[in-house]
């Protein structure tokens, strides 16, 4: 647990010393940039270190578009160490890895409002193409990324490749995975959350966090800039174009929408909280390859988003933190209380629910998948009589879980598949009408992936998990080690490969296939491939 030591005073005066210099832009949009005379420092045109030491990423790729992405940082943990004024980037695509054969350039700004990053909307491509893509300021180059665009809508796609990650604690392990990730034969990657933790330094840190626990946006930049340093993780950003979408630490362990995990006086509380919320997602924002209709206006931000590939596959990207209610039960692992049933529980907000359904009604690929951050599938952690379940998962909400559950039963979208990730664990489970009752209809399929590094190396399977397994038949896989999930989508059969790390807690881990499950087109639930 992070340290949560009289928060309330504690972050108003970390807010009141900064003055919320640049926070204070999150809500009003305030240049610091337009304070400072950019000649005098274009001018002089040296930076104290090499700009891109957080290296390039891609993501968001549609069939004639992707973003590429940096951030200026040539003092990474220090602010940046950029001088206060905007920065002319020139940027180019090419066709080969070598730059020769260049389709696209241009030159945008980076500007110290967003923390000098910089991401642009690369237009008029090709669809189901590989590109690459580099960033130039002066004479200084960044390192040469790798991405590729989607398949156009009518296209009769035969194969898609990607991978699904989370949860990359930077204290509890090596990121090795990655490694070996940026490696494989993918078309894609998507990030389910917990890219980032906001706690302080650990006493058992494998590699310590650079500081306390984080408030202020200059804590958040310099949080996120020790993460994007480990060179797997740039790597594996530089070989693929990724989906990313957030969980909890990226602003605060198991908060939920307004309120924080430490809410004891909810009015004073809920305002402050809000500000941190604002510059911790401005701060995603700023390292993340997301699109502009992204970017964060106060505490709220537009995430979930819907992307598609050829016939094969629609990602409906979800958001299940800025939206949900309260935890119906409080926090932890527990009994459930009678307020799981309140309709009005709700773990994607009416918005964001109706939209989903809508996109899931007129999809038109083979695949639907759920790309979110919690486990749905009903997960009973008490052996024998009883019961048991996390208050943070779908398992709290049973009203929202009821309504998708009768919608894919109704409506019948096409293969519908939930990813998801934070609980540290791989798992995967058949969707249940009735999770209650084994013979009740299965209507879906879940893929759980653990984590990249969280939780440190994890076991197998724990005699107190294997304890309760026998209560819940629909959960048909489970392992407690690190590493990532692969997936391979044809027309007519979904391939998921849980690939486990020896150990995170040294950098010379190695990598092997655990398992691997299948689903067939229009057979939901998963089995042993």
């Amino acid at each position: 647990m992070a340290d949560y030591f009289n928060f309330d005073q504690l972050l108003r005066n970390r807010i009141k010393r900064r003055n919320l210099i640049i926070g204070a832009g999150a809500f009003t949009g305030f240049t610091l940039a337009s304070q400072f005379p950019h000649d005098r420092v274009m001018a002089r045109g040296r930076f104290s270190d090499y700009l891109f030491k957080l290296g390039v990423a891609s993501g968001d790729p549609d069939a004639t578009s992707v973003v590429i992405w940096t951030r200026l940082a040539p003092e990474p943990l220090n602010g940046g160490g950029m001088p206060l004024a905007d920065v002319p980037v020139r940027w180019r695509v090419a066709t080969d890895p070598k730059m020769r054969r260049v389709v696209a350039r241009g030159t945008t700004v980076a500007t110290p409002e967003l923390g000098h990053s910089v991401r642009v909307v690369v237009s008029d491509l090709d669809p189901n193409n590989w590109y690459w893509y580099q960033f130039t300021v002066g004479r200084e180059e960044s390192p040469i990324g790798r991405t590729r665009t989607a398949p156009s809508s009518q296209s009769n796609l035969n194969q898609f490749k990607f991978a699904f990650v989370s949860c990359q604690n930077y204290q509890q392990g090596y990121y090795t995975a990655y490694k070996y990730l940026a490696e494989d034969d993918l078309n894609l990657v998507i990030h389910t959350g917990d890219y980032i933790y906001e706690g302080g330094i650990s006493n058992n840190a494998i590699r310590p966090h650079n500081g306390r626990e984080i408030f202020t946006l200059e804590d958040y930049r310099n949080r996120y800039a020790l993460y994007k340093s480990d060179p797997n993780l740039q790597a594996a950003h530089g070989a693929f174009p990724w989906i990313v979408t957030w969980d909890d630490h990226e602003v605060e362990n198991n908060y939920a929408n307004n309120i924080s995990e430490v809410d004891t006086e909810p009015d004073q509380d809920r305002e402050i909280f809000l500000q941190r919320r604002a510059i911790a997602y401005q701060a995603y924002y700023e390292h993340m390859p997301l699109r502009p209709f992204s970017r964060p206006i106060g505490p709220d931000m537009q995430l979930f988003r819907r992307l598609s590939f050829g016939n094969l596959a629609t990602f409906h990207v979800l958001d299940t933190r800025q939206y949900r209610t309260d935890q119906p039960c409080g926090d932890g692992t527990k009994e459930r209380c009678d307020e799981v049933l309140n309709p009005e529980a709700t773990i994607l907000g009416e918005r964001q629910e109706k939209w989903l359904y809508d996109g899931l009604n007129a999809s038109q690929t083979k695949w639907n998948v759920l790309a979110q951050q919690v486990p749905i599938a009903q997960r009973d952690f008490l052996p024998g009589e009883g019961q048991r379940f996390s208050m943070d998962k779908w398992d709290a909400y049973l009203a929202s879980r009821t309504r998708l559950m009768n919608f894919l039963a109704d409506r019948q979208p096409s293969n519908p598949v939930s990813l998801a990730g934070d609980v540290h664990s791989n798992w995967a489970m058949d969707l249940k009408a009735n999770f209650d009752d084994p013979d009740s209809a299965t209507i879906g399929s879940e893929f759980v992936c653990t984590s990249i590094s969280s939780g440190g190396n994890g076991t197998d399977i724990p005699p107190s998990v294997a304890a309760y397994l026998p209560d819940n038949p629909h959960i048909k896989f489970y392992n407690g080690q690190r590493g990532y999930v692969r997936c391979s989508l044809t027309p007519t059969t979904w391939t998921t490969d849980y690939l486990v790390m020896s150990n995170v807690t040294t950098p010379f881990g190695t990598i092997s296939k655990r398992a691997t499950y299948v689903v067939e087109d229009g057979i939901p639930g998963v089995k042993p491939g």
